[in-house]
């Protein structure tokens, strides 16, 4: 880029996404004269999904806007909670976030993942005909421009990953109503439906039991049920209100 300089500060929210030196302060940054501003923040790092207003000296513009020479851009995270306007709000996982799928699905939220590595086109294409949040920590894949919408996974740990899109997008939580191996629906069911599916000790020891609607897996309070107990509460202390 060899055109008009524009001075450029991002939000500390988005310092994982900038070089150490654009951190905490504004920097000039020199442009071709012709790309749009959403064009130039992407350049620089940070994925439009993280990217909520954009000021230029002062008055919000689109992402579309073209810098001129000496403009001052402030570059601000989205806001929380965040809106997804056109669709109910439901989610698309990659590969590398089965336990946070799984932990979004036992809470009840709509929550596609594809076990395998399908390549970004055919995620940005799922998440597009399904018009399904694709959440991911691969920047490459959150600059598609086909994505329906898509956030950045800022953790590896999973109790911060769900902790993070819970805050982010405060979704309706409906504990133990999704199967968390394929985000079907479950039904109550007799221990007569689902005796194929358990072991003596179990069949024996417990009477109440859920099916999903979909693959037909079975589900009881078995031995992992206070795990999954704690984790739920947990979710439902962190949004009040929104069950």
């Amino acid at each position: 880029m060899n055109g008009p300089g524009i001075h450029i500060e991002f939000a500390p929210e988005l310092g994982l996404f900038v070089p150490h030196g654009r951190r905490g302060k504004a920097t000039e940054v020199v442009t071709d004269g012709a790309a749009a501003l959403g064009h130039v923040v992407e350049s620089l790092g940070v994925p439009l999904t993280e990217v909520g207003t954009l000021l230029v000296d002062g008055r919000q513009v689109p992402v579309s806007h073209v810098p001129a020479a000496g403009e001052s851009v402030t570059v601000r995270p989205v806001s929380r909670p965040q809106r997804v306007p056109g669709a109910p709000l439901r989610f698309l996982l990659d590969v590398h976030l089965g336990t946070l799928a799984r932990r979004l699905r036992l809470l009840g939220v709509d929550t596609a993942y594809e076990s395998t590595d399908i390549g970004d086109p055919a995620l940005a294409a799922r998440s597009a005909a399904e018009q399904r949040v694709m959440l991911s920590r691969d920047r490459g894949l959150l600059r598609r421009r086909e994505l329906w919408a898509g956030a950045f996974v800022y953790s590896t740990r999973p109790d911060d990953q769900l902790r993070d899109v819970l805050d982010r997008f405060a979704p309706e939580l409906r504990p133990w109503t999704r199967c968390t191996a394929c985000n079907g629906l479950l039904r109550d069911a007799t221990k007569d439906e689902v005796a194929d599916q358990l072991e003596h000790g179990t069949r024996r020891t417990y009477d109440v039991f859920a099916r999903c609607r979909e693959c037909g897996r079975a589900y009881w309070k078995g031995a992992h049920h206070d795990q999954l107990e704690a984790i739920v509460e947990r979710a439902l202390a962190q949004a009040p209100g929104r069950v």
